[in-house]
């Protein structure tokens, strides 16, 4: 079997035709500097410059840095393989069995500044550089206390946002402090506001570590902060296909990523810094679903009222039932009219601000992405810390519907009931609290003090009872929720009748209605 090389089989190689290939052009400039070398942002960001390079709509390569640790495996496998690896898509469209492949070619090298510190500044020279992308983990954007860096300094700092100050510095240095020669960030971590974040811990480490305020002002005036909302699902390495792909594909490649069809980017940018992604980074012109805006937050209540919602609402009562996956649950039509009525009459009346067609056209593709059968999404792994998880996905929009129709959700209403039976256990295990389903025990996964209110009620009381402590449970919910007008009897009937007859004959109750 030939191994990829520069974007191309080697002669005799295996059939290409069914790819997208982008342009193996290593010549082109190096234009965006990526921390992170992990297999989100070369199947997400790097996957829709490539497109962007194949269409002839930028011209420009990325610079990746490996921003943590010093083993260079991945590293050393990525050079090896001149920064081409393929991206193999998979899922569902309109129902419909769907997959995409391309060879990434627009990686130009990858670095790890542990090992090759002096070529890791020396990208701070490049006048064509212009956008940084990072996803360093929700822990990376954090502040942590960390002395200036000498001049002479051989190593970089520790913290992500100290990296960035130190490196900024070294840009305005090399360019005295040019107002063209800032960066437009592109960050990727899971965080609200995660550009806005970034910026005020450099600007605290600018201050603490006394640097000249002309460089502030400069990170001020002339560098944007965007923020994002990324939106793919990426598995990564399929270890288990490896075979069958080096077969399909005519070749090996030990960068291998695999994802889902469905990708949604929304980038929050200032007006000058949305004017030139427009025209640098023409995503639209590329067919890509990718969104420059001056507030993504409709954005993001449409994900997580939606997408996250219809998670939240459904997976408890699905594994209660008997299910273990998400897969499972959508083979299941009471489940997919469960989450119909849920989603489409429930969760999208309640909800603002955003365009009711895109709202619909949303959710279409959330059935599509539940049943991909190339994703095998756990519901146990989804149910960790449902407490919180329900407050911000699931309680806003019983709020909200109740609001607008002084009425109650039905289908919500009955995923609180689910939430609380799920958490029926009378003993803490190995930090764990100990639910049974059929005779069968499972963990249910949350903080302390969740587990231990659960634990303490359900020893010492009954459905009505516990229905009504969990509601008024200010701790949790940040409200007393029996304060809702038959909320609290609403749920303790659902709960009722889940503990005599199972949760599927309650779903049936409520679903034809």
């Amino acid at each position: 079997m030939e191994q990829l090389n520069n974007g191309f089989l080697d002669k005799n190689g295996g059939d290409l035709k069914s790819l997208e290939i982008g342009f193996p052009d290593k010549k082109r400039p190096e234009k965006i500097l990526q921390f992170g070398e992990g297999n989100f942002l070369r199947a997400f960001v790097d996957f829709f410059i490539d497109e962007l390079n194949g269409e002839k709509l930028f011209d420009g390569n990325i610079v990746i840095v490996q921003p943590i640790g010093t083993s260079t495996t991945l590293t050393d496998i990525m050079n090896a393989q001149d920064g081409n690896y393929t991206v193999v898509l998979r899922g569902l469209e309109n129902n419909a069995p769907v997959v995409r492949q391309r060879i990434i070619t627009s990686v130009s090298r990858v670095l790890n500044l542990f090992r090759d510190f002096n070529a890791y500044m020396e990208t701070m020279k490049n006048p064509d550089l212009r956008f940084i992308v990072s996803n360093t983990t929700e822990a990376g954007i954090v502040y942590a206390q960390t002395d200036k860096p000498d001049e002479n300094a051989t190593d970089p700092p520790a913290s992500f946002p100290a990296k960035i100050t130190a490196l900024l510095y070294e840009r305005y240095k090399n360019f005295n402090g040019a107002a063209d020669k800032g960066f437009i960030f592109i960050p990727c971590e899971l965080i609200d506001n995660n550009g806005t974040e970034l910026k005020q811990i450099v600007l605290r480490h600018a201050n603490e570590w006394h640097l000249p305020q002309s460089f502030i002002n400069w990170v001020n005036e002339s560098n944007h902060f965007t923020n994002t909302l990324v939106d793919r699902i990426v598995t990564g390495y399929p270890k288990d296909e490896v075979d069958t792909f080096a077969q399909n594909l005519g070749y090996e490649d030990k960068l291998l990523v695999t994802g889902e069809i469905f990708h949604f980017f929304a980038i929050e940018a200032s007006e000058a810094a949305a004017k030139e992604m427009n025209e640098t980074l023409p995503f639209k012109k590329a067919g890509q679903s990718v969104v420059l805006t001056s507030d993504a937050t409709p954005y993001k209540l449409r994900k997580v009222r939606i997408l996250n919602g219809a998670h939240t609402m459904s997976v408890l009562a699905a594994y209660l039932s008997g299910k273990d996956t998400v897969g499972e649950m959508m083979e299941d039509q009471l489940f997919v009219d469960f989450l119909q009525k849920g989603i489409y009459k429930e969760i999208i009346p309640a909800l603002d601000g955003v365009p009711a067609d895109e709202l619909k056209s949303f959710a279409d593709s959330v059935f599509d992405r539940f049943r991909n059968p190339h994703i095998k999404h756990y519901l146990l792994s989804i149910a960790l810390n449902s407490v919180s998880k329900f407050k911000a996905r699931v309680l806003p929009s019983i709020l909200d519907y109740y609001k607008k129709n002084n009425a109650l959700p039905e289908v919500l209403t009955l995923s609180f009931a689910a939430l609380i039976a799920f958490y029926k256990g009378t003993e803490i295990k190995e930090d764990a609290l100990v639910g049974l389903r059929a005779g069968e025990s499972y963990k249910i996964a949350d903080s302390a003090d969740v587990l231990a209110f659960f634990q303490t009620e359900w020893q010492n009381g009954d459905a009505d009872s516990v229905a009504k402590a969990t509601l008024s449970n200010k701790s949790f919910w940040d409200a007393d929720l029996t304060e809702i007008p038959g909320l609290s009897d609403a749920v303790a009937k659902h709960l009722r009748n889940i503990l005599a007859n199972g949760v599927k004959n309650e779903i049936e109750s409520i679903v034809g209605a």
